[in-house]
């Protein structure tokens, strides 16, 4: 965006098309009216300024998606690349690359509706008025920056309404059959100790050319074609920017295939064996992986921030979790209520113990000495805000509403369970994102796709 950046921009460059409707066609006005005299006589209306209408550019399953939706969705993405000063792919090819993403994005969603999974609108607001605290601004603010970007808030609304959900679907379908052998971890806490003193981590940008599954040697071979070609463009020194918006399969092709920052623990072996060859600046050969052919620039490197200390907090929380007989406005309400009896001098503890839906409650709420990534990503930044002593407003995550408060914080070696952890969350992590493209592909493989881009 212009002003500010968006935390779901995904959303903004390769969302779903939803309640889209194809209108009628446009016929002349015919009439045959007989007239007084008896005799027949045909008359046309004279002939008028042609107006265009939309028209279907794509069925996934029982929708459909407009080539208003497409043309919107082109737009948004073009202003995105003007601003990152690249040069554009042709209209054509960008149309398509495009269409793509919006198929991927549809299918997910109606599995996660076929699934049972809904985003009701509490959960939604909250996560919008996250997104625009996180730009600074207040929600009206925000609803204007969008507008005056050319993006119809009832539409982002929708957007990042599909956003919580394929990402609930991602979790359900994917990352909770996910599973870490001890081995495992302990093979990568040996690889941190020894890549401790060295550069680890990297900013990558990537091409994947997908293959189907079940593709045939043909299939194959004209998917290898076209990565060579790519490979070729870059070679001739064409902007890897555009080649990724050209060529590329993967979700973030529109954003220059940018990977960002990663861990050496998030990449699979084949990047890394590549990229440990490269300068930053290099582009590595085509690379073979069970999803198709990838391409892989290495832009920076640099060292792992020391990670021998960690930050810890001591936290408490009291928890009201919405329930039959209890909505989400009346448990929000309810933890307001004892928050102002909190602030006016309340035992937090006691409330906690008579009030806490949690587990914790018998302690009081007392959570413990908690590090990153050991609560969800809502309960930690409200956490990381918060003075000592000082009680959050009522919260919302997953598990239901909270109180949070901090009681004091400490830096911390790490301890021996405690790199468990991480490394465990690092393959686990890693395990995510080669699953999850590969059950896309097989997803997008199983539903039923007919696209007439090229339909006149």
């Amino acid at each position: 965006m212009t002003s500010f950046k968006l935390r779901l921009i995904s959303v903004l460059l390769a969302a779903s098309a939803l309640g889209a409707q194809a209108q009628g066609t446009a016929r002349p006005d015919f009439q045959s009216p007989t007239p007084p005299s008896g005799k027949l006589e045909t008359r046309f209306s004279a002939p008028s300024k042609v107006i265009p209408v939309d028209r279907i550019v794509a069925v996934v399953n029982d929708e459909v998606i407009t080539a208003n939706d497409l043309n919107e969705r082109v737009s948004l993405v073009v202003k995105q690349l003007q601003r990152q000063g690249g040069q554009l792919p042709s209209a054509d090819v960008l149309q398509r690359q495009i269409l793509e993403r919006m198929i991927n994005d549809l299918v997910q969603v109606q599995m996660g509706k076929e699934n049972g999974i809904k985003v009701d609108d509490l959960t939604l607001e909250r996560a919008i008025e996250r997104i625009a605290q996180e730009n600074n601004m207040t929600i009206i603010q925000f609803r204007q920056a969008l507008e005056k970007d050319g993006i119809r808030y009832p539409r982002f609304r929708e957007d990042i309404r599909n956003e919580i959900l394929t990402a609930r679907l991602r979790e359900r379908e994917v990352e909770n059959s996910i599973v870490v052998t001890d081995a495992e971890v302990d093979t990568e806490i040996a690889r941190e100790a020894k890549e401790s003193s060295g550069d680890s981590e990297y900013r990558l940008s990537h091409v994947l050319v997908l293959v189907p599954a079940q593709a045939t040697q043909d299939q194959i071979e004209q998917r290898r074609r076209r990565a060579l070609q790519a490979l070729s463009e870059l070679r001739r020194g064409t902007s890897f920017a555009q080649v990724a918006a050209t060529y590329s399969d993967a979700p973030d092709a529109t954003q220059g295939g940018n990977l960002g920052w990663r861990a050496s623990g998030r990449l699979p072996s084949l990047f890394l064996d590549a990229i440990e060859k490269l300068q930053p600046g290099e582009t590595s050969d085509i690379l073979r992986s069970p999803n198709g052919f990838h391409i892989v620039k290495l832009l920076e490197k640099r060292g792992k921030a020391a990670a021998q200390g960690v930050q810890q907090t001591h936290v408490r929380h009291i928890l009201i979790r919405a329930r039959e007989g209890l909505s989400e406005g009346e448990a929000r309400e309810k933890l307001q209520r004892l928050r102002e009896r909190i602030v006016n001098g309340a035992d937090f503890a006691e409330i906690a113990k008579l009030n806490s839906e949690d587990a914790s409650a018998t302690k009081g709420g007392d959570l413990g000495w908690v590090a990153a990534g050991d609560t969800v990503p809502e309960f930690e930044r409200v956490m990381n805000t918060l003075r000592d002593n000082e009680v959050s407003p009522p919260i919302q995550t997953p598990f239901g509403w909270h109180l949070v408060q901090v009681l004091e914080r400490r830096s911390d070696e790490m301890s021996a369970d405690r790199k468990k952890v991480a490394a465990r969350q690092a393959i686990r992590a890693r395990k995510g994102d080669e699953a999850y493209q590969d059950w896309l592909r097989q997803a997008r493989d199983r539903a039923f796709v007919e696209n007439r881009l090229d339909e006149k």
